[in-house]
């Protein structure tokens, strides 16, 4: 039921919105000449590896393929265009495609770059039950996400808040709950965090 609601908005949302993927991918290409995706490795379900893609929004010279650093409001490595898809979360759409092709689902625990900090610890080093957040495919959008825990991970709490949202949702996970945490997405799309 979850792979069938995936692939029926993934597949909706790819053709509704492939005016503006196909706007953003001319914007980005015409100001740099730079590559349009940003192609990271990202940790999955069963802890297996999966290319995540998204919009590229920092200067191809900056990028930072580990995520050892966290973008933060005043960063210099983002582009013009890249600071107006990062803030409406346009950089994310191209996660439809790994939606689509089965590595991720509309909704779960968003993926980690494998290199990121909570103050200066990894995160797998703060809490060990951070490995079960990978029981489910992870998602474009989640519980941790609509509570509005995003952002950079500047402290160890700000990755607790995050995971405590994700074992909620791993623990009591229904189809309704999905279609509730889409819904309410659309409130956070815009987020004073998102840069």
């Amino acid at each position: 039921m979850k792979r069938a609601l995936d692939l029926t908005l993934a597949g909706g949302a790819v053709l509704a919105l492939a005016p503006l993927l196909l706007l953003v991918a001319l914007l980005i290409k015409l100001e740099d000449r730079g590559p349009i995706f940003f192609v990271q490795k990202r940790t999955g379900r069963g802890n297996r590896f999966f290319p995540i893609f998204k919009f590229r929004s920092m200067r191809v010279e900056k990028l930072d393929a580990s995520g050892n650093r966290s973008a933060s409001k005043d960063d210099d490595r983002i582009t013009r265009i890249g600071r107006f898809i990062r803030r409406t979360s346009i950089d994310e759409l191209p996660q439809l495609f790994n939606v689509l092709r089965g590595e991720m689902s509309i909704v779960g625990p968003r993926p980690h770059a494998i290199g990121s900090l909570a103050g200066d610890k990894l995160f797998w080093e703060v809490d060990h039950r951070y490995w079960l957040r990978h029981s489910l495919k992870p998602g474009l959008t989640g519980l941790a996400q609509v509570r509005g825990f995003r952002g950079a991970t500047d402290t160890e709490n700000d990755l607790a808040d995050r995971l405590q949202a994700d074992l909620e949702y791993l623990d009591g996970w229904t189809i309704w709950r999905d279609l509730k945490i889409i819904v309410n997405t659309a409130r956070v799309l815009v987020h004073d965090r998102a840069f």
